[in-house]
């Protein structure tokens, strides 16, 4: 019996259609040999020749032949394959399983055996991956991933997976902090920011360039608190997503309080690190604009001003989104791992070399899918409230430009919490599975997850990769 791993045991079903208890004619003993003899063949060994078989024995072809010294002209039985899946065995012995159809001694492979000669199915069979019954033994799946490198539609299905498997937690976590983010947007719109003074300075042609510049400032102050709003939002769902999700891929659940409890700690760094990347992203665009800013203060000629400020902006636009995709991770890497700011962005960093296009390509993707399924949710809404509040399609295209009603504010809000709803868990879910995908490919943390997960005998084959991931 031989338990190397990837080689199963012999076993004892019959192959010709007998039980295993049918005794054999009386007029045709069992040869000794594992060939097997036609069956309209008469036997050679006369009865009374003094060989007894005993009525218990398996039909002909079934059994290989005793073990000891081989008969006269017949070659010595292969030696036994050696472990793992890969390695396609000599005819007749265990690797009957895909074998040549070679008869030996011993071999599933004989005729008679399973199956036609040579074993389970053609040459390369279950001897290799690919062919046969083919293929590695599948990964084991706790949770919403299996345990292995994942393709890109398995990282967006198990962000879906997870949503949908524990839609309690998530869409209550989401739909808690779009709600408490939107009202305070929109009593800050509606209370502080709704200034017709400052749009009607604005769209003047005639306006002082004082009016102007107080006009353009308090726009910016109202812009500034919009966005802080909705950054701290986005912090807290992404820190609370995160946990799930990681709770997700080993198939257990977690409360909202669990989740907060969890994240707190971290949740400060997280601001952090969120505003250090936007510092960074605004100090690149800067220092690539500033040629064209210094020669604009020198009073250089205007084309010469235009060109330097386009290329400078261009360059840093792409350093930004070079640096933003490389630090894309730090996120999971600080709420997970309990780094620093400062370790986080190292790590993130070092998962993500080698693997930049991919990494970018993945965020992508889930970004263009988060928008649209936002765009579904917050234009119907958008548009319904443009014409609840009197000013129909024309003020829906213009309200950004002039004062809005409580009308406009509240159902555009629902439609922005319901879009918020379904995209936080998309945009946190693929970070988190993506930063779990890198450590899987670099740091093997499919075998940490599954001993967290408690799966045993994890690791004793090695199921691969998946092909175009």
């Amino acid at each position: 019996m031989n338990d190397t791993p990837g080689w199963a045991s012999p076993g004892s079903a019959p192959s010709d259609g007998r039980e295993p208890g049918a005794s054999a004619p009386a007029d045709r003993p069992v040869p000794a040999g594992p060939a097997e003899q036609p069956t309209d063949q008469p036997g050679t060994d006369p009865q009374g020749s003094g060989s007894k078989w005993s009525k218990e024995q398996p039909p002909p072809g079934q059994w290989s032949a005793p073990t000891g010294a081989p008969a006269p002209g017949q070659a010595p039985p292969p030696p036994p394959p050696g472990p793992g899946w890969g390695g396609q065995p000599p005819g007749g012995g265990y690797g009957g399983y895909g074998g040549p159809g070679v008869p030996g001694p011993g071999g599933y492979g004989a005729p008679g055996g399973y199956g036609p000669p040579g074993g389970y199915g053609p040459p390369g069979g279950y001897g290799a991956w690919g062919g046969g019954w083919g293929g590695p033994p599948p990964a084991a799946k706790p949770g919403v991933i299996p345990l292995r490198p994942l393709g890109v539609g398995e990282i967006l299905d198990g962000a879906v997976s997870t949503m949908r498997t524990y839609w309690r937690t998530v869409l209550g976590i989401s739909l808690t902090v779009a709600v408490v983010t939107q009202v305070a947007v929109i009593l800050l719109q509606g209370l502080v920011l709704n200034d017709t003074e400052t749009t009607d300075a604005l769209n003047d042609p005639s306006a002082s360039l004082s009016e102007v510049s107080r006009a353009a400032g308090e726009v910016m102050l109202s812009s500034g608190a919009v966005l802080l709003i909705s950054l701290v939002g986005t912090i807290i769902a992404t820190a609370l997503l995160t946990t799930v999700t990681s709770r997700a891929v080993l198939g257990r659940s977690v409360t909202t309080g669990e989740a907060w409890r969890d994240a707190r700690p971290q949740v400060i760094k997280l601001f952090g690190l969120i505003v250090l990347m936007g510092l960074i992203a605004v100090g690149i665009l800067l220092v690539g604009a500033l040629p064209g800013i210094v020669v604009a203060i020198t009073g250089g000629p205007g084309g010469a001003i235009a060109a330097l400020l386009i290329v400078g902006i261009l360059a840093g636009a792409v350093v930004t989104l070079w640096l933003m995709i490389r630090f894309s991770l730090a996120s999971p890497a600080l709420m997970l791992e309990k780094q620093s700011i400062t370790k986080s962005l190292g790590r993130s960093a070092k998962l993500v070399r080698g693997s930049w296009w991919r990494v970018f390509g993945i965020q992508i993707l889930a970004t263009i899918i988060a928008n649209i399924v936002s765009s579904i949710a917050v234009i119907p809404f958008a548009v319904g409230a443009a014409f609840l509040s009197g000013d129909g399609f024309t003020g829906f295209l213009e309200s950004s430009n002039a004062g809005v009603g409580w009308t406009f504010l509240i159902v555009s809000g629902i439609g922005s919490v319901i879009g918020s709803m379904l995209t936080f868990p998309i945009n946190a879910g693929v970070t988190v599975l993506l930063y779990i995908d890198q450590r899987i490919r670099r740091e093997a943390l499919d075998l940490e997850l599954a001993r967290a997960a408690g799966v045993e005998n994890y690791g004793t084959s090695t199921p691969g990769t998946v092909p175009g991931s």
